[in-house]
């Protein structure tokens, strides 16, 4: 049988063997990429990105809220753009800010994001304490607007922002049983995907905590949830311990060394014509 090319029908060297990824809008193997953040992304630069790897890229994430900086007809703009390339475009974990602004607030951006075109809504809480019953109508209220709900869960308290090893070593993590347990409730709600906080587990600590998305893996299945692997050291680890069809979540400059793993035509010498799948 010749090679599968389903993630791009005419990719060149198609004689070549890869391990593919199912057509899009796919179950496994998603990759969801960082949008403006680290760097401004216009719509030339995600052109860019989309016309060369669009056929891996299954969502675009903006982050810390930099939306919310830019005019609303650059943010359509993008979010046109990551439809027509067959890619969700979510919120990221923005919510817990306008949390802080009262009902009214969330309201109008559920709202505000439902006119721009989002198609997720990332409901994070890594700096503020929220109850799991206000996390389950936060899910039913994203859900009512016709939006994906995508709670984030993690072990470790004042996640997100680039806060340093230091400050979150004083803060201590959780037990990640309370978020498994959490992560269960919300997508018996609904959610539409549960996103695991890298901090607390492979980022700003001194040993990686892989006994927890050992557990994660173990208690919800790998079909819904997504690790945030934003470092190839990371996104690596991951690929090489659960296999090329992990959802990810990585920076958007990261997208083809990431897809190079998936795919099992480059690595690290760990990797390097190991990762392989078995389709008949």
């Amino acid at each position: 049988m010749p090679p599968s090319t389903q993630s791009a029908p005419d990719r060149a060297f198609a004689f070549l063997k890869i391990n593919d990824l199912p057509t899009k809008p796919r179950a496994v193997g998603i990759t969801e990429i960082r949008g403006p953040y680290y760097s401004v992304m216009g719509k030339r630069y995600l052109q860019d990105v989309l016309e060369t790897m669009g056929g891996y890229v299954d969502a675009l994430k903006f982050a810390g809220g930099s939306f919310s900086l830019m005019p609303r007809e650059a943010i359509r703009e993008l979010i046109d753009l990551c439809h027509r390339h067959e890619v969700l475009v979510s919120t990221g974990g923005f919510i817990e800010y306008v949390l802080t602004q009262g009902p009214a607030a969330v309201e109008q951006y559920i709202q505000e994001c439902r006119e721009l075109g989002f198609d997720i809504i990332e409901i994070s809480s890594g700096f503020i304490t929220l109850p799991a019953d206000d996390w389950l109508r936060l899910i039913e209220k994203v859900q009512r607007a016709g939006l994906k709900p995508k709670p984030e869960v993690g072990i470790q308290f004042g996640a997100g922002g680039a806060t340093t090893a230091v400050e979150l070593e004083m803060e201590g993590t959780s037990d990640p049983a309370r978020a498994i347990s959490l992560a269960r409730r919300f997508l018996e709600a609904g959610a539409y995907m549960i996103m695991i906080e890298s901090e607390g587990i492979t980022e700003n600590v001194k040993v990686w905590r892989t006994d927890v998305p050992a557990r994660i893996a173990d208690a919800l299945g790998l079909e819904k949830v997504m690790f945030e692997a934003a470092d190839p050291e990371v996104f690596a680890w991951y690929v090489k311990n659960y296999g090329p069809e992990v959802n990810l979540f990585v920076d958007h400059s990261q997208i083809v060394q990431l897809q190079c793993l998936r795919a099992g035509i480059w690595g690290t010498k760990s990797l390097w014509g190991r990762v392989q799948t078995y389709k008949e």
